[in-house]
Parts: structure tokens; sequence; C-alpha cells
């Protein structure tokens, strides 16, 4: 790191669970954030802000007025401009150390396939149900860490699978494909309270960086945060042995709430 670095990273290196060695370790890592809406914004950018060295970010939708009350990467001067394109932007303006790349078509299977070999870690800020199955499937294939998060009306939650683990499950095994026949609701079709994407992004944020930097502990289990009563909920997970994307891996006990 040179003297700039140095300076602009100090309030991180300063603690004794990045140091010098973490942040360096931040500042060569690539991180694949997957939308740049209300989730991705804040992760994207506090991401860049924390020196990861490359960031690839990948959404195909426009800015729309509606998105403005939650998506605080894009201004309003980015209306019908792509999303991934205005989140970049603003990244590198917070950052221009940060190298971004962005990706502004839907990732079919071979796409995210590529780049989840390319990175260490994914961050997967979308909301519908298909998005994430899609995502968690190229996550186990290149063994690569998921950050996963949702939030929808007043309610957040967020998991870190991690198949590097041999005990980790995945996202399929907290949501089996088949229990599902409708897809996840949208803020569109059911609303959401601004900050509440500023909080779980920015915890999909803090894990990513806790495990891109080597500091500290992974979350375990699956978090849910009540907006309306500000309680958090912890519950234990485990992998399904009948999970399609991961059942050949060793199997442990079945999921049993924990006390926050």
């Amino acid at each position: 790191m040179n003297d700039q670095q140095l300076l602009r990273y100090s309030r991180q290196i300063m603690l004794p669970q990045v140091d010098i060695e973490g942040q360096e370790r931040l500042l060569g890592s690539h991180a694949l954030v997957v939308g740049a809406g209300g989730l991705g914004s804040p992760v994207a950018l506090y991401l860049a802000a924390a020196g990861v060295g490359e960031l690839t970010i990948a959404d195909a939708d426009s800015v729309e007025l509606s998105n403005l009350q939650r998506q605080i990467a894009h201004r309003q001067a980015d209306l019908g401009r792509n999303k991934a394109s205005s989140a970049a932007e603003a990244a590198t303006a917070l950052n221009e150390g940060c190298q971004v790349h962005i990706v502004e078509q839907h990732l079919d299977t071979a796409a995210l396939a590529a780049l989840a070999s390319k990175v260490d870690v994914i961050v997967d800020c979308t909301d519908r149900f298909s998005s994430r199955y899609a995502v968690n499937a190229a996550s186990v294939a290149a063994g690569v860490p998921l950050v996963s998060g949702a939030a929808i009306r007043f309610s957040g939650q967020l998991a870190v699978f991690d198949p590097r683990q041999e005990q980790s499950p995945c996202y399929a095994c907290l949501y089996p494909q088949d229990d599902l026949q409708d897809e996840a609701l949208s803020c569109a079709e059911s609303g959401v309270i601004s900050p509440l994407v500023g909080v779980i992004g920015c915890f999909q944020a803090l894990e990513a960086v806790k495990l891109l930097a080597g500091a500290g502990q992974s979350h375990q289990g699956l978090a849910t945060f009540d907006g309306l009563s500000g309680e958090w909920r912890h519950y234990r997970l485990s992998r399904d042995p009948h999970c399609p994307e991961c059942r050949q891996r060793p199997t442990e006990s079945q999921p049993q709430e924990q006390t926050p």
C-alpha cells in the first residue's frame, strides 16, 4: 500500500482483526454484486469504500423514479439509466482506486458460472427466487462464498453460505425449490420501508468484507429482522442431504431455532 491508501483505510487498519494484512487482502480481492437495487446500492458503495480492489456489478434493469426512495446509489439524473452503470459510477466516485466492471444484461447460467469462477465472494442482492437459485448454483459449483440478503415490507433476512466449509448448507437447503410454487414477492408488489434495505445491505457488506479480509467468523445460520419491533432472530441451518445442489456433501442435524 502507498501512503494515500494507508491514510484512506487507516480506521480499518488499526483494527487488530484487519491490520495491514487484512487490508491488503481486501485490495487484492474481487467481489461480484448481483443486483444494483435497494440491497446492491449500499453493498456496492461500502465494498468500494472499504477498499475491495475489484467489483463486478450486474443488473439488467433501468433506474425508475420509484427506485429513488431506497436505492441510494442512484440519483434523479440517473433515471432511465442502467442500474449497474449508475451504481458503478457512484462506487467509482467514492473510491477511484476500486476497479469496477459492469454487466448490463441478465446473467444466464453460463455467464454466472464464468463470473463466479473469477471472484472471491458473491453478494446476492436480487429479489426473485429464480435469480437466487441461479446465483446459489454458481456459488456452489465454483466453491465461492455467497452472502444472501432479502428485504420486503418491514422484514429482512441474511445468510452466508460458504461451500468451502464442509458443514455449510446452501441457499437451496434453506429454501428447497420444489417447495416454492410462486415467485418471491417484489417491492413493487408489496412495498418496502426505505431504510430497511440499508440495514440488510450493510449487513451483507459487513459479511463480505469479513470474508475477504479474513476478519472474525462469518455469520452462521439465518438472521431475520423485524423492522417494526426492531427484533433480530437467529436460526441454525444445516445441509439438506437431498439438496440437488450440494447433496454430495456430508449431512448434519436438522435446523433448529436458536435464541438471538
